[in-house]
């Protein structure tokens, strides 16, 4: 009985997929619920399983075609594959086995993410034992891989040897590297041009006092990851809070355009931006204006380790009424960012730098941060532009008030 491999059923915000890598040929037994075929969209790396034990017997979508939601991929034989081993004769049993380790090693069992995680770490895919259907080596594998290459001792003078015998490009030669675009890279420079052209974009700035916060931070940090179960008190929760506080004061800068019409979100929807193996990713916390600080840090960290792991879900990053991007974390010191359609505004962080301040007729040194709101000027004036980030500023500040509601 023949099995039809359909693409999975997009999202709305998802038009179509691009097949990424076929990990059976036709021809090739399939087991119930093993890997088949990787769809890239442009936000996440959807897996289609095999519904039955078969073998594959035609693929209809080749590696880079344009897929539709619920189109047709490949055919499955469903029960092929079970047969398989009653007609052969006992003695192929052990041959099968011995020829397990020889495939088990080869590139094929990689999925995308753990062959490009384990490229860039160094690491022999051979070295690393899979815990997949298979023998599969996973992304995790390959993480706990680099964990223990990082944890295991070495001489002192090992480490920079690498880099000097085996360079990228040796010295004098003039090679150059192709390799086509990832459909996320692609679809994130799409809507950068896409958000330049079509908006009226400026951005404005101002600067925070960090060292209420920094203060406060230190004094409860250990009785806040106490109380709130291994979650730790870092500075995003207080920003996502001034946000949403300020957002609930400048409406439009909380607001979407959708063709002539201007959509005026009731609640909070902050994206925050999180870097990972494929690129930047924003999911979304939503209705951050019902939840504490704790449950932003936790939100927050979950996002982190999902996108370290390569399981966020297109869920995960749908919506959004206004994006944080923390570019500090990587030493920028002052940036503007480019707002993500259909909103209106982006709120861009900075790096945490000690600068000397006039403070009451006084020299003081105080760690101070730079912010930066980029905004669409169609909707959104400068005066509203500039009012929220003073009230972010103020809120920051002295972070009672975020407390007490003021």
């Amino acid at each position: 009985m023949a099995i039809e491999i359909k693409a999975p059923t997009f999202p709305e915000s998802v038009a179509d997929g691009t097949v990424a890598t076929w990990h059976k040929k036709p021809g090739d037994a399939v087991k119930r619920d093993e890997l088949i075929v990787d769809i890239e969209t442009d936000k996440v790396v959807m897996e289609v399983l095999a519904e039955a034990d078969g073998v594959l017997a035609e693929i209809v979508k080749n590696e880079g075609d344009t897929v539709l939601s619920g189109e047709l991929l490949g055919k499955l034989n469903e029960g092929a594959a079970a047969a398989a081993p009653a007609a052969a004769p006992a003695a192929a049993a052990p041959a099968a086995q011995a020829a397990a380790p020889a495939a088990a090693a080869e590139d094929a069992i990689l999925s995308p993410a753990a062959r490009k995680l384990a490229e860039e770490n160094g690491l022999d895919p051979n070295s690393i034992a899979g815990t997949g259907k298979g023998g599969r080596v996973t992304k995790e594998d390959v993480l706990a891989a680099v964990e223990a290459k990082k944890a295991a001792p070495a001489p002192a003078a090992k480490p920079a040897a690498p880099a000097a015998e085996a360079p990228l490009f040796a010295a004098g030669d003039r090679v150059e590297k192709r390799v086509p675009m990832t459909r996320l890279r692609a679809k994130v420079a799409e809507r950068l041009v896409e958000a330049q052209s079509s908006m009226a974009m400026l951005t404005t700035f101002n600067e925070v006092n960090m060292k209420p916060i920094m203060d406060l931070r230190n004094k409860y940090k250990d009785l806040f990851e106490k109380t709130h179960n291994g979650v730790r008190l870092g500075f995003m929760s207080f920003f996502v809070k001034a946000a949403v506080e300020a957002l609930k004061r400048q409406p439009g800068v909380n607001a979407s355009i959708d063709g002539n019409d201007i959509v005026y979100h009731g609640y909070q929807d902050i994206g925050v931006a999180v870097s990972s193996d494929r690129g930047l990713v924003v999911p979304v916390l939503r209705n951050a204006e019902h939840m504490s600080l704790a449950e932003i840090e936790g939100g927050i960290s979950a996002f982190g380790k999902k996108a370290k792991e390569g399981k966020l879900t297109i869920e995960d990053m749908t919506g959004g009424t206004f994006t944080i991007s923390n570019g500090g974390v990587f030493g920028s010191l002052l940036s503007t960012p480019i707002v993500n359609p259909p909103q209106t505004a982006i709120l861009g962080m900075h790096k945490i730098q000690e600068r000397p301040m006039a403070v009451n007729g006084q020299v003081v040194i105080l760690p101070m941060m730079y912010l930066a709101l980029s905004y669409d000027h169609r909707l959104i004036d400068g005066k509203e532009a500039v009012t929220f980030l003073v009230t972010m500023k103020d809120l920051l500040e002295d972070p009672a008030r975020l407390l007490l509601d003021i």
